[in-house]
């Protein structure tokens, strides 16, 4: 019987932990990009290999996080397996994102350094990432408290990443950046958040307490034998991780940055427009953060992924039409933005379903070949992130080629460096950016809105459709075996 004190003080301390982290994580996978493209001129050669390196960053976390996974289940320390990494992974994280965004460098050699840092933060925050959630099959067996872990913590990585998504764009683009232009903005931000990180996963490191069975257990092999047989030996880790990725890669196209630049290129290069845009779009998500467990009590996951693949499908409508047939204007911007905010409320109830389902093969696991692996099953969430992440920065930098976007990003780029280094004061830079903007296409306008609404809506149901045919760990079949489980242990 798990004792009750704990797990109340537990259900407090654990999702504070996140709030940081998802500061930093929604700087580097929403802003990153945008950084590079606002504050420094690239050629097509140059914005090739940042994306080239981006992805390969992301293939070299194929075999580092469950490598990560595979070494938190090998730690035994008085501390437990997870918490030393929690430690050391975020202030290194810190001290990565610092440089990254305090970087004065242009062309080329600014390319090499992004490659180094790049894959550093790839390292440093895998430590920390895996660490955080291989916690929560930890903390509690139960299914109900699982799930209050699971949407607690989700709802404070909301609202670590809303904070962050709403001051960011306000602070670094238009009349209210910081320091006026950019290129201050970004490195004032970044040190910011790379305070914050340590100091809301203390919260975490030393208000809670899990299970610390491992210590008593030996050690497993570190080898990558055991890693591809956990995870291809369990069939429904297999379908989740695809099904997973898929949704994710959908879910990401938005925030990769091609939502950032079609609402400054059609709107303004004015932070607040997106700031609303992207604000207005999480805030919904936090009714299904606050009640997904109740939810889960009285709808099946599968008849929930239903109700969510409408919503969703409404809201990229909406956010379809006005933006092909409207002009410019506040009506326009008020339609895309409402049609956002139902497509990410369906896109959000998904990403809690899959994480709860990618958790529930720990028990599978067990259930198969007598062995949890949380470790090494909870370091395919964070590597599934990160490859759809590349992925969608991917797709959005070929997006940027294709239609001559960098023409005007190199333009803005050239701007903001120029008020950076006090060439121009902040009002001419502004009227300079204006002007700009006015020569971009209708055409390009819309090939931006196209990805961003038409693609993910169709990897949405793509994910939709395959959960429904190959994932049976419903919710009837996931309490037999954890009934079966506790007769064996019995």
């Amino acid at each position: 019987m798990e004792d009750k004190q704990i797990t109340r003080r537990n259900l407090i301390m654990f999702p504070l932990g996140t709030v940081g982290r998802d500061m930093v994580y929604n700087l580097v996978t929403s802003y990153l990009l945008s950084f590079v493209l606002f504050t420094h001129k690239l050629t097509a050669a140059q914005l090739t290999a940042i994306t080239a390196i981006m992805v390969a960053a992301r293939i070299f976390d194929a075999l580092n996080d469950p490598v990560m996974g595979n070494i938190i289940e090998r730690t035994r320390t008085r501390w437990g397996k997870f918490k030393p990494w929690l430690v050391i992974g975020i202030l290194t994280t810190s001290v990565v994102i610092y440089l990254a965004f305090n970087v004065k460098l242009q062309g080329w050699a600014f390319v090499w350094f992004f490659g180094i840092i790049y894959f550093m933060y790839s390292i440093t925050y895998t430590m920390h990432d895996i660490s955080y959630w291989g916690m929560v099959p930890a903390l509690s067996s139960d299914a109900d408290t699982r799930n209050k872990y699971t949407s607690r913590a989700t709802l404070f990585a909301g609202i670590g990443g809303t904070l962050a998504a709403s001051l960011i764009p306000m602070l670094t683009a238009g009349e209210n950046a910081i320091g006026g232009n950019a290129v201050t903005a970004y490195g004032r931000v970044a040190l910011f958040i790379a305070i914050l990180g340590p100091v809301f996963l203390a919260f975490t490191v030393f208000g809670v307490k899990e299970q610390r069975d491992c210590n008593e257990e030996p050690l497993p092999p570190i080898s990558f034998r055991k890693i591809v047989g956990t995870i291809t030996g369990n069939d429904q880790l297999m379908w989740i991780a695809l099904i997973f990725l898929i949704q994710q890669i959908g879910n990401g196209i938005v925030m990769s940055g091609i939502g950032q630049t079609y609402i400054y290129v059609e709107f303004g290069y004015e932070g607040i427009f997106f700031t609303a845009f992207q604000m207005l779009g999480m805030i919904v998500t936090a009714f299904l953060m606050v009640f997904y467990p109740a939810i889960s009590r009285r709808l099946d996951r599968k008849k929930l992924m239903g109700i969510l693949m409408t919503v969703s499908f409404v809201g990229y409508l909406i956010m379809l039409v006005p933006g092909l047939f409207l002009p410019t204007g506040n009506i326009k911007f008020i339609l895309i933005t409402v049609g956002y905010m139902l497509a990410n409320f369906g896109q959000y109830g998904f990403y809690l379903i899959m994480m709860i389902s990618i958790m529930n093969t720990v028990e599978y696991n067990e259930y198969l070949h007598g062995t949890r692996d949380e470790g090494i099953v909870s370091s395919l969430r964070p590597f599934l992130t990160k490859m759809a992440s590349a992925l969608t920065i991917a797709i959005a930098n070929i997006s940027y080629l294709l239609f001559n976007i960098i023409e005007y990003t190199n333009g803005i780029a050239s701007y903001e460096q120029a008020a950076n280094s006090g060439d121009i004061s902040g009002a001419e830079k502004a009227a300079a950016i204006t002007s700009l903007l006015k020569n971009v296409q209708h055409s390009q306008t819309t090939a931006l809105l196209l990805v961003m609404t038409v693609l993910p809506c169709a990897l949405m149901f793509l994910s939709y459709v395959l959960y429904k045919k190959r994932y049976k760990l419903d919710e009837a079949e996931y309490d037999r075996i954890c009934a079966e489980l506790a007769e064996r242990g019995a």
